[in-house]
């Protein structure tokens, strides 16, 4: 088993009706990664999709993969393109039951967004994942 550092909380950047298969197309078409950004990502309605299994690293923030889970839930900008919380109940109650998940399994991994790693000029994951989940 890897050794787990970070538990990297993430949003899409993109509407909140943008599917599953359209992120992992991007990645692999656009971006021509042979591995997803996230391990898991959250549909609006709080539906999950298990994306990596934790034991690869993702694409999630570079220079910190190969000790970090990511996670994400789909959506984040206004109609403008700007960083909103947009997550829904569903979503944030899904995100929460599976950081806790994680920091069962990684109890010193640090939960952190992945606008506060160094060098990341991102306001992903559009709200403040450090504070919202320093209890757990």
């Amino acid at each position: 088993m890897r050794p787990i550092q970070w538990l990297v909380v993430h949003c899409t950047a993109t509407p909140q009706n943008t599917t599953v298969a359209s992120i992992l197309n991007y990645w692999r078409t656009q971006l021509g990664w042979k591995n997803p950004g996230y391990h898991i990502v959250i549909e609006p309605n709080g539906k999950s999709h298990r994306l990596l299994d934790d034991s690869i690293p993702s694409n999630g923030v570079a220079g910190y993969n190969s000790h970090a889970l990511h996670v994400s839930y789909i959506g984040g900008i206004d109609a403008q393109g700007h960083g909103l919380d947009t997550r829904t109940p569903q979503q944030k109650a899904e995100l929460l039951r599976i950081l806790q998940r994680w920091k069962k399994a990684y109890p010193n991994a640090r939960i952190q967004g992945h606008r506060d790693f160094p060098n990341v000029h991102k306001e992903c994951p559009s709200f403040n994942a450090k504070a919202e989940y320093a209890t757990l």
